[in-house]
Parts: structure tokens; C-alpha cells; sequence
């Protein structure tokens, strides 16, 4: 009897830890980690880095082919950035002409692009601004890093992609995939294209870390939902958002439209003088 006893209990036992177990594989997906799921890292323009979620990160393979490297931005502390992860933020890569790095993907399956930034270096926008394109695909227009979020701060550029028998879906447009893709910088008008870090992961936009929290972001963020929600127009249609007005700081009071005002009360004195030039000029007829 005990030991039928024993049996029963050291099975309730072993049933209870299976469901613990299995409770924790679905507490954490049941798959592989962020770390595992990143295909391809790398520090650009600095040394070899391990970041707090496990990545990667590779010396940059650029390092006497193309461009130049700077660590200017390790003199400066880097916002929304942990502590661990800074230098990732504080090197880059930058070129006087369009360059990027090449990623070999074999397999099949939705892919994340996160590309990494800081601006180090100028205090205000419209200095550096440049595009970045994927295999041809314009997947980032104008970026202006200041502009975005200002000096010495944190910006992550996240663009998903997908891969599916021989096609590169991104941002609704697709091509021909040879199992390379070409992350490219270009330059534009404003200074030269650079970056600071980036990676390649399987996933979904879910599945990337996501930078510390920024007040002023937040704010900006809020400012926006307010402009859409004013833009709504009679018919329910949304008007049209000039380019850069997001994240634009107004400079101060909205100026008074001087064609808005009430101009009734300079209309009084002229016709009291014409009521009264009329009545005049009538009598002087008749003498």
C-alpha cells in the first residue's frame, strides 16, 4: 500500500513539474530567442559588441574598404540607450558617397531590418539627410536624424521584409531575390550618409526590442494625433501633411490672420460721408 502510495505521489509530482515546464515554454513562445533569430549583425565603424538581448555584433567588415569610421560620439553620453549598448550608438560608419553592406539570406520567411542611429555631431536639421534603400527599394526617405529626435539620442529605422520563392516583398513593392540583400546608404544634398549599427532578424515588428522611452518624443507623438484628428474635414476626408511638419517645435504664438479681422467699422465713416456728399453736391446743382 505505501508503495502504490509513493508511486501515486511521485507522479502527481512529475505531472506537476511537466506543467510548470510547459507553462514557462508558452510564457516565452516556445521558440528561439531574439539572440538566435538575428541572422546578421554589425557594429558599423567600431570593434565587436555583445548587446544586453544576446546579439551578435560583428567588428565592421567595411573597416579599410570603404568610408571612414568615427567614434566621435563616445565622448557623449546617448539617450533612450541603455547603459551596456551605448557604443552602439557612438560609432558609425559614414561615406562622401552612396555605400552599404551586402547580407546573405537563405532561407525563406518574414525578416525585420533594424538600422541604428545617433547624431553625434550637428545641433540642428537639414545637415546630414540622406535615403536608404533595400536591393533598389526606397525604404527610408529623407532621414533627417536631428529632426527625428534630436542630438546625442537614440533612433532605431525598422523596416520588415519578407522572402518567398525567389521574391523580395518590402513596403509593398517586390523584386527578384538572388539571396543577397543590399542595404545601401545614400547620399543626398545635406552632408554624407552614415550608420551607427544594424541587423538582420527573423521575426515580426513585435519581436524587436524596443528603444527607453524619450518625454519629448512622446510629446511630439501626441501633438501629431492632435494635428491628424484637426485635419479631418467636413467629408470625413483627411487633408494633406506638408512633408517635415512632423516633430516640427513651433517657435512660439500662432500669428493673427490680418485679413480675418472685423473691417465693419471702417465702412461707418465712409458712408456718412458719402450720405452727406451727395445731399451737398445735389443742392450746389440747383443754385
Amino acid at each position: 500500500m505505501q508503495r502504490v502510495t509513493a508511486q501515486l505521489v511521485a507522479g502527481l509530482l512529475a505531472a506537476a513539474l511537466l506543467s510548470l515546464l510547459a507553462e514557462q515554454c508558452l510564457a516565452d513562445g516556445g521558440g528561439p530567442s531574439l539572440a538566435e533569430r538575428v541572422i546578421w549583425a554589425v557594429n558599423a565603424g567600431g570593434d565587436a559588441h555583445v548587446d544586453v538581448h544576446g546579439i551578435h555584433y560583428k567588428k565592421d567588415p567595411l573597416e579599410g574598404k570603404i568610408g571612414k569610421a568615427s567614434d566621435y560620439g563616445v565622448r557623449l553620453p546617448i539617450l533612450r540607450s541603455s547603459p551596456e549598448d551605448q557604443i552602439l550608438y557612438q560609432t558609425e560608419r559614414y561615406n562622401e558617397d552612396t555605400f552599404g553592406y551586402d547580407v546573405h539570406i537563405l532561407d525563406d520567411g518574414d525578416y525585420i531590418l533594424v538600422m541604428k542611429y545617433a547624431e553625434v555631431y550637428f545641433a540642428q536639421s537639414q545637415q546630414k539627410v540622406f535615403d536608404v534603400r533595400v536591393n533598389g527599394h526606397t525604404v527610408v526617405k529623407d532621414l533627417d536624424i536631428f529632426d527625428r529626435v534630436g542630438h546625442s539620442t537614440a533612433h532605431d529605422e525598422i523596416v520588415p521584409f519578407s522572402i518567398k520563392k525567389g521574391k523580395l516583398s518590402v513596403q509593398g513593392e517586390v523584386s527578384t531575390f538572388d539571396g543577397k540583400l543590399t542595404v545601401e546608404f545614400v547620399k543626398g544634398y545635406y552632408d554624407n550618409p552614415k550608420v551607427c549599427a544594424l541587423y538582420v532578424m527573423k521575426g515580426t515588428l513585435e519581436d524587436v526590442p524596443k528603444l527607453q522611452p524619450h518625454p519629448g518624443l512622446e510629446k511630439h507623438e501626441e501633438d501629431e494625433e492632435e494635428d491628424e484628428e484637426s485635419e479631418v474635414g467636413e467629408e470625413g476626408g483627411k487633408k494633406k501633411v506638408q512633408p517635415g511638419s512632423k516633430y516640427r517645435v513651433q517657435s512660439g504664438p500662432r500669428t493673427p490672420n490680418p485679413y480675418a479681422a472685423d473691417n465693419s467699422s471702417l465702412m461707418f465713416p465712409i458712408l456718412v460721408a458719402f450720405g452727406v456728399f451727395i445731399p451737398t453736391l445735389f443742392c450746389l446743382c440747383r443754385l
